[in-house]
């Protein structure tokens, strides 16, 4: 990455990567900005993540509505009095612990985003236009966040590593799916770096090789 640097916590009982994203200059004795993806769990373990960096969080990233991606996101609101940004389509599945599916981990949670998101969208964060492509297909309001100029993907749980998310889920469809990787994940420049919610990083080059994806037809 060229601005920016990446901490990767894997947290939860899926083992959900959770993101931050900040920048690589420090800022004298300021705390510098950070950008927190997918909080999953252990709110305390971030901030103290946050804290050994030196960086401060200033916006909570969403890419879908399952518990595994939210369950710290909370906390982390209120720590830093920080927004949450989700896809529009997603708020009913943030506020239903039902078809949050934390309901059926023993948690009932119920989150409401400040701000919600729309394809096409573009965020300025951490000094870097990050571009909001929704991805329906794992659930109704699934999306991803491009930032071009650092050559990443963060794909929550539409791309992995040669295989894609679960599509047997409330609001949940392989059909579109499919069509969001191929219609817009794929057209991405090649050598993107995807980074997932869950597994290893993948490049956007190696799944249009590998991706069973790949192979759909309508």
């Amino acid at each position: 990455m060229k601005e920016l640097n990446m901490k990767i916590c894997v947290l939860g009982k899926i083992s959900t990567n959770c993101y931050i994203l900040y920048r690589k200059e420090t800022t004298g004795d300021a705390l510098s900005p950070a950008v927190v993806i997918d909080p999953g769990d252990n709110a305390p373990y971030i901030h103290n993540c946050c804290k050994e960096l030196g960086i401060r969080p200033t916006a909570i990233l969403l890419t879908h509505g399952h518990f595994d991606h939210i369950l710290a996101a909370e906390e982390l609101r209120r720590t830093y009095h920080i927004p949450i940004y989700a896809c529009e389509t997603e708020e009913r599945l943030l506020e239903l612990p039902e078809i949050n599916l934390s309901s059926a981990f023993g948690e009932s949670v119920f989150l409401t985003a400040d701000y919600l998101l729309r394809d096409g969208q573009e965020l300025d964060l951490l000094g870097v236009d990050w571009k909001v492509i929704t991805t329906p297909g794992h659930t109704a309001g699934s999306l991803c966040y491009w930032i071009p100029t650092e050559g990443v993907l963060l794909s929550g749980d539409t791309l992995f590593h040669e295989s894609m998310g679960r599509t047997d889920l409330p609001t949940s469809s392989s059909a579109s799916i499919c069509h969001s990787i191929l219609d817009k994940l794929f057209l991405l420049p090649e050598e993107t770096k995807v980074y997932p919610g869950h597994g290893d990083s993948t490049t956007i080059a190696h799944e249009k090789q590998y991706n069973p994806a790949a192979a759909y037809k309508a």
